[in-house]
């Protein structure tokens, strides 16, 4: 292996530790906010569900792009499916936090960003409960998945939030609490 080879080797995982470790501190605002916000003290017991692994220096990364339907689910409700390009991610109730798999599931829609198209994020919420929480708990979980997009390095200007006409989410109440992150040109 050539000393070139080498220091971009080092340089690529240097950069990736950087991204990670600003994943890593935007989480933990969140989570430090929570555990300051009474009306959060209920989510605020549960851990962080936002899993991102720091690379190893000298390997190459592995991101692998999604292009076909594919559902990762943990036992508390969260999840994240990707159908056709648009990423949903699926939240337990009165809950902002992410499943694990969030960078991976995103690395289609930071391939299109970086071909020039913009994110779209909406929030959803269900119908139970009161009306006004379900809309700041949409617009908090649309924020998390906003802050892991600009946090893995897709530029704030290119991730539009955007507040759906209609918040209340279709199906079931977990289908409807989620996140879509979408493509446009």
């Amino acid at each position: 292996m050539s000393d070139d080879d080498s220091q971009q080797n080092f340089i690529l995982g240097f950069v990736m530790a950087l991204i990670a470790l600003v994943i890593f501190f935007v989480v933990g605002i969140v989570l430090w906010h929570k555990g300051h916000n009474p009306s959060a003290a209920h989510a605020a017991a549960k851990p962080a569900a936002v899993v991102i692994s720091a690379p190893v220096p000298g390997a190459a990364p592995k991101v692998a792009e999604v292009t076909e339907t594919v559902t990762v689910t943990i036992p508390d409700g969260a999840s994240i499916r990707v159908v056709d390009g648009v990423v949903n991610f699926y939240f337990a109730t009165g809950s902002a936090d992410l499943a694990p798999g969030a960078a991976e599931a995103l690395a289609a829609v930071i391939k299109g960003v970086e071909s020039g198209r913009k994110a779209v994020v909406s929030g959803f919420h269900d119908t139970t409960g009161d009306a006004a929480i379900n809309e700041q708990l949409a617009k908090k979980r649309a924020e998390m998945v906003r802050d892991v997009l600009v946090g893995l390095g897709v530029p704030a200007a290119k991730v539009d939030l955007q507040r759906p006409a209609v918040t209340a989410g279709s199906g079931n109440d977990a289908e409807a609490r989620r996140v879509e992150v979408k493509l446009v040109d």
